[in-house]
């Protein structure tokens, strides 16, 4: 639940720097706009937008690869194509747009922001919490719901979740149970 938590919490803020940044595609393109004026306008806008709350995301290597691709989809738009010295256009690579930026990638930026958050963060602190007692030795004790899972495995219901649903069904299904001795 909390993984895929993330990662809906991670594809809205792409989802919102994408949407920002191609309602100003025009300006982008813009031959007027100064690509260090495109630079800055990414920079301090677009890519906060989109790593808001970073601090606490875990970088997965899917994560790395979409934050890394939305970057240089912007940057691609901010240099534009190069021409090579037999007239034919191509886009620029990512090795050529590091060298471009002199700026920490979007990657970078993430992790630094990790670092740079003070200690006294609530945090941090969790992040680096380490228990006090270790777990008991031992297989873990049985849970209520693994019992009943049980129970249901005995009986030799299937998709009881959708019988469930329906309250005289279900009823029928625990007297049912009552009378059969081994539960």
């Amino acid at each position: 639940m909390g993984i895929t938590h993330w990662k809906k919490k991670l594809e809205k803020e792409l989802l919102n720097g994408i949407k920002h940044s191609m309602q100003i595609k025009l300006f982008f393109k813009s031959n007027l706009v100064s690509r260090k004026s495109k630079l800055k306008l990414y920079w301090s806008v677009i890519r906060p937008l989109v790593v808001y709350g970073c601090e606490t995301w875990v970088l997965k290597e899917s994560i790395i690869q979409k934050l890394s691709v939305f970057e240089r989809k912007i940057l691609r738009k901010i240099f534009g194509p190069t021409k090579e010295d037999n007239g034919i256009w191509r886009i620029k690579t990512n090795k050529e747009l590091d060298e471009l930026i002199k700026h920490p990638n979007v990657i970078n930026f993430v992790k630094a922001q990790k670092l740079r958050m003070p200690e006294t963060s609530i945090v941090k602190r969790i992040y680096k919490w380490k228990p006090f007692a270790g777990r008991p030795v031992g297989r873990p004790k049985s849970r209520w719901e693994d019992y009943v899972r049980n129970d249901l495995k005995k009986m030799k219901l299937i998709k009881w979740a959708e019988q469930v649903q329906d309250r005289l069904k279900w009823k029928e299904i625990v007297e049912k149970a009552k009378t059969i001795p081994e539960l």
